[in-house]
């Protein structure tokens, strides 16, 4: 049985310690990890009194065993494209699997930012300075997908920062980033959820609500 290590009472919480760690002169814009992330974004959005947005990852998985990631598609303006090139040679899908699942995706997309924000277009990240914010780090696939499409997308710098997150993880996301910020590395990790008290899914209704008021930044 393993041992809760509470650190954070909860992503609001988790996001104001995160925020203060931080420095806004070194950022133009905050992207958010949808769901979890939006909550400890916002928190520090908000310190630094910065503009908000979310980046939604969709991931592309092989034909038949959809777990295995080709890629991913990630929002944005345009959207990008991301591929995994060793499990591409291991599937060796055809062009026409992978243009179907781009668009299935892209579809998807699109539905989940409408929802998250309406009608609004994604902040252009090209050269800007991108805080790219979640609520922990576990495998760091997600995380890893955005950073690389956020670069694709000529922002100037990218800078992941998390609540908490194994170092063995941030080792591999260190040549993903210009720089990585992590107050909590806790050995054992185990899960992000085991350092937070209240780790509560996040709805989208309070995802709504978060950014609603950070457009009023």
């Amino acid at each position: 049985m393993h041992k809760r290590s509470e650190l954070y009472e909860n992503r609001r919480d988790a996001g104001r310690q995160l925020a203060h760690a931080l420095s806004s002169d070194r950022y133009d814009v905050v992207l958010s990890l949808p769901r979890g992330g939006v909550p400890v974004a916002y928190e520090v959005a908000t310190y630094l009194k910065l503009p908000l947005d979310v980046v939604i990852v969709r991931k592309i998985g092989a034909p038949g065993q959809p777990e295995f990631g080709l890629g991913a598609v990630v929002d944005g303006e345009p959207p990008q494209v991301v591929w995994n090139q060793e499990t591409l040679k291991i599937f060796q899908p055809s062009e026409s699997y992978l243009e179907a699942e781009i668009q299935r995706q892209l579809s998807e997309l699109t539905r989940r930012r409408h929802v998250y924000i309406g009608s609004r277009a994604p902040i252009n990240v090209s050269e800007r300075r991108v805080l790219l914010v979640d609520d922990g780090i576990a495998t760091g696939g997600t995380a890893k997908a955005a950073a690389r499409a956020l670069r694709q997308a000529n922002a100037t710098t990218v800078t992941l920062a998390v609540p908490v997150a194994p170092q063995s993880t941030l080792d591999e996301l260190a040549t993903e980033v210009d720089d990585l910020i992590c107050l909590a590395t806790p050995e054992p990790f185990i899960a992000v959820g085991m350092h937070y008290h209240d780790f509560t899914q996040t709805s989208d209704e309070e995802v709504i609500s978060l950014l609603q008021s950070a457009d009023s930044f």
